[in-house]
């Protein structure tokens, strides 16, 4: 299928225009708070909280609600849980992390084989942002809001505790305080991406667009626009492929952030590898001359 039927597609089909339009949200949120939790070297806690909101995806099943309550709900009480255990023991963060997180996707997995329906939360573990129902497109989009305006109203604080948190600390900011309502988006965020790239995977969008824009800026609001930026065309392009050749569509949508990685990677104009081994020669050239 070539780029004009796939537009074409989208005008005649109801379902892929949600489908477009929430992949472009999840990529945008994303993108936005991947960049605060890998400069804080918090990716273990994203692919924690992505994990840790199974058993409320499984309880607000049971319970006939909607999964954002009950996955938001399970996720803070995880990262609180976190914080708690790390800062009462002498278990250290990361160990904290791993022990807290496979407990909640242990029950989670427990409760969902007690419900015997594990087909009905197949794309909750998965994705399929082709069958989004409308609602979830209206939950997204409020989420969103919230993260972005989160975002926007704390971002002097989350700048400042991200790169200096005993200068933040020294000005009176409430650095706990600042590090729960970003754990709060965290959780808002992962749950927003379920149905587009699902629990296992939510966390390749969390970090990968975020990463590939760390490696072409130094800046940090320019480095929260390219990653959204990244994140919006990770999801469009991979939105194209799970449509055209019938793929899943979390997986193809991960895939191709992982390869505009590689070409960051390779090629970026500071820190790419290919123009570092350039200028190193260069310099080895000149020494070599003088």
């Amino acid at each position: 299928m070539s780029v004009f039927a796939f537009y074409e597609s989208i005008l005649q089909y109801e379902f892929l225009q949600r489908a477009l339009i929430t992949s472009i949200m999840v990529g945008v949120i994303c993108g936005v708070i991947g960049c605060f939790i890998i400069l804080r070297g918090m990716s273990l806690m994203g692919d924690a909280i992505s994990h840790a909101v199974l058993p409320g995806v499984a309880i607000s099943y049971m319970l006939g609600i909607n999964i954002f309550y009950g996955a938001v709900l399970t996720g803070l009480l995880v990262a609180i849980s976190i914080g708690y255990v790390s800062q009462n023991s002498r278990i250290k963060h990361d160990t904290s992390i791993g022990i807290m997180f496979t407990a909640a996707f242990a029950i989670g997995i427990i409760l969902i084989t007690i419900m015997q329906s594990s087909a009905d939360l197949y794309h909750i573990l998965f994705g399929n942002v082709l069958a989004v129902p409308t609602s979830e497109v209206w939950m997204t989009f409020i989420v969103t809001v919230i993260v972005l305006l989160g975002v926007y109203l704390f971002f002097k604080e989350l700048l400042v505790t991200t790169f200096d948190p005993t200068m933040s600390a020294a000005y009176g900011l409430p650095n706990k305080l600042i590090h729960y309502i970003l754990m709060a988006l965290l959780t808002m965020s992962t749950v927003a991406s379920l149905q587009t790239v699902g629990i296992v995977l939510v966390v390749a969008m969390l970090i990968t667009p975020a990463a590939t824009a760390y490696l072409m800026t130094n800046r940090l609001w320019l480095m929260v626009f390219l990653a959204a930026g990244f994140g919006v065309i990770s999801s469009i392009i991979g939105l194209y492929y799970s449509f055209t050749y019938n793929l899943a569509s979390g997986p193809t949508i991960v895939v191709v952030a992982s390869l505009m990685f590689a070409l960051a990677f390779f090629f970026s104009p500071k820190q790419g590898l290919l123009w570092r081994t350039l200028r190193t020669q260069k310099k080895k050239k000149l020494l070599t001359e003088n």
